[in-house]
Formats: structure tokens, sequence, C-alpha cells
């Protein structure tokens, strides 16, 4: 049996339930124009933190994310699912005037395969895949550990689903109140 494409195999996981989103939530869509102050007043609880971009570690408000669609990755440069970076930036590319946005998180949490720098992965997944869409520093995703990522603490509580495994999906509405979770390889 062939093995399907990254972009089919997360399509079929994925892809549904965030057309779904876009049809049930493209009214709550925060306006371009609004100013600052009210962006943030309506941000939603679960992104008022900030978290360190990849690059460089510099902070970065989570907030600017808000009334957008968010599939929150955690990923790893030497996974099986790695090829998956191709799909995810295809689905950013093709959805961001829908308002979807891919976050992705990089994390060493299963089997030890993003053991490098945070600039080894930047460099990684900008010279191997060309990702565009926002990378933040590496965290630990698991949950249950002291030093867990905080979004993906919220995450895990919200959905009722940690990640198993890299390349776990989720999927949070404009809102901020409805979170989905896939796994890697769910079909």
């Amino acid at each position: 049996m062939k093995k399907p494409a990254p972009l089919a195999l997360l399509s079929k996981a994925v892809l549904p339930a965030l057309l779904a989103y876009f049809a049930a939530t493209s009214s709550h869509a925060a306006p371009a124009t609004a100013p600052a102050a009210a962006a943030t007043a309506a941000c939603p609880v679960l992104l008022q933190r900030e978290m360190p971009r990849l690059q460089d570690e510099k902070p970065q408000a989570l907030c600017q994310y808000a009334g957008k669609v968010l599939l929150v990755v955690n990923t790893a440069s030497f996974c099986g699912f790695t090829s998956q970076y191709k799909a995810l930036e295809t689905l950013a590319e093709r959805y961001a005037d829908r308002g979807l946005v891919v976050l992705g998180f990089p994390s060493n949490d299963f089997g030890s395969q993003e053991p490098g720098s945070n600039k080894e992965i930047a460099e990684f997944c900008e010279n191997t895949f060309n990702v565009k869409f926002p990378m933040f520093a590496k965290s630990v995703v698991k949950g249950g550990k002291p030093d867990t990522n905080p979004l993906f603490a919220d995450l895990i509580k919200r959905s009722g689903s940690a990640p198993k495994w890299n390349f776990h999906k989720y999927l949070i509405s404009r809102d901020g109140q409805q979170v989905l979770s896939f796994w890697s390889a769910k079909p």
C-alpha cells in the first residue's frame, strides 16, 4: 500500500474540522482595522501570554493572533512526520486569507527527535521546508511536567488530549473557546 503524501495525511485529519471552524466562526473574526486596545481586550484567556520566537527568542504576544483560527503543532526535525512541515506551510499559505495561522512549537519530548538548538531548528525549518509560519522556541509539550509549555498545558486541559508524539495538532476557534485535538497520523 502506498504511503499517503504529507498534505493528504494532514488533510484527512485536520482539513474537514478546519473548514467547519472557518464556516462556524467566520462572523467572529476580529476586524482588521480594530484598534490595538480593542484587540487586546478581545484576546481570549488562552492567548494571553508571551512565547519566545524560535529565531531569536524574543517574546511574542500570542494575542496578535486573536480572532484567527489557530493550528498549534508540536514539531520535530528528525521524525517520520517531519515532512508534514511542507503540508503545514501549504495549509498556512492556502488559508491565510480566511484567517488561519499555523503556530509551530518544536519539542524534544518524543524519541529525542529535536536535539538541536533553537538556531539549528530555525535553520533546518527554513532551509529544508521553507517554513514561513510562526515558530516558537523549543519547549516541553507532553504535559504533567513542571516545565510544560503553559500554552500546551492549557490545550491539554481544554481538549482532554495530550500529545503522544510529534506533530500532534490542536485547532483553536477564533474566539479561543473551542479546542480540537488531532493525533499525528489520525486518518
